[in-house]
């Protein structure tokens, strides 16, 4: 089969034999593959990072122990938990400290023709979730982790900061569930497409609003974007942080302390939050979709998802 290989910020292409197939779990075809800007971190030598990457993916379950589950369109949660530590058995195997993920850590990645997964892993796509908009699935998921983390009142006011991909989905996510959010950007065509949606938007001023919103969403992807987000924020309100950055991040620690304010790490989400607001259209995920590569032109459909202004690249067989 053919398979993506990223090292030393390289991407090239190799011919592989099919993996095996574990008891409990299932190879998958793959339909649809999409490059999130963990991938591009990846490729910037997060984690140091080497295999085949690539989480957010949708496909078609080819060989299985229980039967039932083959010829099914599924996408699958990409933590691989040990399912016995206290972690799993409260039902958070994502922090499970002997898991592997898909594309990230220890387990290779959705960008080649077929993969594998635990069967338990895997969720069932409806047929009214097209294959193009069930690649944001795993996305999707991780913006409606932060319902799960924060109780955010209906007719709260959230600022989102950041108009890439995961600030797209973000605001699209929490003005669904009731909040009224305000997304700040640098890109006002990127910012129109979640407008429809009630998401009401601005261009990034010279001088943010200081003290101003009691919950802020970093999505920025940079390493600017918690200063900026801290400073946003009203006593004793709360930072929301979506942003993976390769390096270290520097933050003057001074304003969170005295403003109390509540730092929370944001990661991976329920996929059951997420399929049926792709599957109501609540998340609109097609307009966001920029560019499609076939998988043997991996290496330029990365190059094309790194420029500035580009939103979702999706990788077929």
């Amino acid at each position: 089969m053919l398979a993506v290989h990223l090292e030393s910020g390289r991407v090239t292409l190799q011919r592989q034999p099919l993996p095996r197939v574990p008891e409990e779990f299932a190879r998958i075809r793959l339909l649809a593959a999409g490059i999130c800007s963990t991938d591009l971190e990846l490729q910037r030598g997060y984690y140091g990072f080497s295999g085949t990457p690539g989480h957010e993916f949708v496909g078609e379950v080819t060989e299985a122990a229980d039967k039932s589950w083959i010829g099914v369109r599924v996408a699958g949660e990409i933590n691989l938990a040990c399912g016995k530590c206290e972690w799993c058995k409260r039902g958070l195997g994502r922090h499970c400290p002997t898991r592997t993920v898909l594309g990230i850590v220890k387990h290779p990645g959705a960008f080649r023709e077929f993969l594998t997964l635990p069967i338990h892993n895997l969720h069932r796509v409806p047929a009214s979730i097209p294959i193009e908009h069930a690649v944001f699935i795993e996305p999707v998921a991780a913006a409606c982790e932060i319902l799960d983390q924060v109780k955010i009142p209906k007719g709260s006011p959230v600022a989102v900061l950041g108009d890439g991909k995961l600030g797209l989905l973000v605001s699209q996510v929490l003005q669904a569930n009731g909040a009224k959010v305000h997304l700040y950007g640098k890109h006002r065509d990127k910012m129109r497409l979640v407008e429809p949606a009630g998401v009401t938007s601005e261009i990034l001023p010279k001088t943010l609003p200081i003290a101003a919103w009691p919950f802020v969403v970093d999505a920025t992807g940079s390493s600017a974007g918690l200063k900026a987000a801290v400073s946003m924020c009203v006593p004793r309100g709360t930072v929301i942080m979506k942003s993976t950055v390769h390096g270290l991040v520097s933050i003057d620690t001074a304003p969170a302390i005295v403003n109390e304010i509540t730092l929370v790490g944001s990661r991976c989400g329920r996929f059951e939050a997420a399929l049926p607001l792709l599957a109501s259209g609540k998340v609109r995920a097609g307009s966001m979709i920029s560019e499609e590569f076939p998988l043997d032109q991996a290496p330029k459909a990365f190059a094309h998802a790194a420029k500035k202004g580009v939103l979702k690249v999706l990788l077929k067989p």
